[in-house]
C-alpha cells in the first residue's frame, strides 16, 4: 500500500510548482532512478515536509506524463522535501507474434512463457 513518504521527488525552492513523480531502484551505493509516466489514477499520495497533500486543493496530477504540478499558494517553500507514494503501470507489447501452447490434458494447458518488451514513452 503506497504512502505519501515512499519516494523522494525533490526538494523545494519556494518557487517550482512541478515535479516528476520517479521510483528508485537499487541501494544506496548504485542506485536507479526512473521516471514514472502512467501513474494509476486515485493512488498517488504526495507529501511536503511530510505532511499529506489533498489532491485537487494542493496539487494536480497529469495521468499521461505523471507529472506533479502545486497549485498557487501550495508550492513547496525553500528546503521542504516532497515526497510521493502511488501504484503505476507500464506499458508492454508481446515480443513475438506467436505464443507457445502445450496442451497437457483435455481441461488444462500450459503457457511456459509470455516474452514481453516494455514500451518506452
Amino acid at each position: 500500500q503506497p504512502t505519501a513518504l515512499d519516494q523522494p521527488l525533490g526538494t523545494g525552492d519556494g518557487t517550482t510548482a512541478a515535479f516528476q513523480l520517479s521510483k528508485t531502484y537499487g541501494s544506496t551505493f548504485n542506485p536507479w532512478t526512473r521516471a514514472i509516466k502512467k501513474p494509476v489514477a486515485g493512488s498517488v499520495l504526495i507529501a511536503v515536509a511530510g505532511a499529506l497533500q489533498t489532491s485537487g486543493t494542493a496539487y494536480t496530477v497529469d495521468q499521461d506524463t505523471g507529472v506533479v504540478v502545486f497549485l498557487p499558494g501550495h508550492v513547496p517553500a525553500e528546503d521542504a522535501p516532497v515526497t510521493a507514494g502511488f501504484e503505476f503501470d507500464v506499458p508492454v507489447r508481446f515480443d513475438t507474434d506467436k505464443l507457445e501452447i502445450n496442451i497437457q490434458g483435455f481441461r488444462h494447458g500450459a503457457i511456459p512463457s509470455i516474452p514481453i518488451v516494455e514500451i518506452r514513452l
